[in-house]
């Protein structure tokens, strides 16, 4: 059996500066959903990134697991939160299906791997030949 090497770019949760920001918002009642919302994410939402895939827990006690493999990834459009100190991102799959990743810290920075790792791939698999038909 063989092992293959994942190197691990982001492991952790969302930004703190999201939850600060949600808890100072939260002192005004108009606030308050928005902060329960940061607490949540705060306790429960983990990102892993590793140059292999992407995987996101989260939802109630963290039970919902969703991972994805960059060649299934099509598009990354992200909106900066907190004066640039982290932001939101959303990855669009090959299938039209989109995975929201809140709070993302140091967005850009994932941004800018992620897109690499999906240009990584998808020369690699442009390389490789079919083997089987002979023309």
């Amino acid at each position: 059996m063989t092992t293959i090497q994942e190197d691990v770019h982001y492991d952790g949760g969302p930004a703190r500066g999201d939850l600060i920001f949600n808890i100072l918002l939260g002192f005004t009642l108009i606030g308050l959903p928005f902060t329960i919302g940061a607490v949540v994410r705060a306790l429960w939402l983990r990102f892993r990134i590793t140059s292999r895939r992407l995987s996101v827990s989260g939802g109630w006690m963290g039970k919902d697991k969703t991972q994805v493999v960059y060649s299934q990834i099509s598009e990354v459009r992200t909106v900066p939160r907190g004066f640039g100190a982290w932001g939101d991102m959303v990855l669009v799959l090959n299938d039209g299906a989109k995975l929201e990743l809140r709070s993302m810290p140091r967005f850009r920075e994932v941004e800018a791997y992620i897109l690499e790792r999906m240009s990584s791939r998808a020369s690699a698999q442009a390389n490789k030949s079919v083997e089987g038909f002979a023309a």
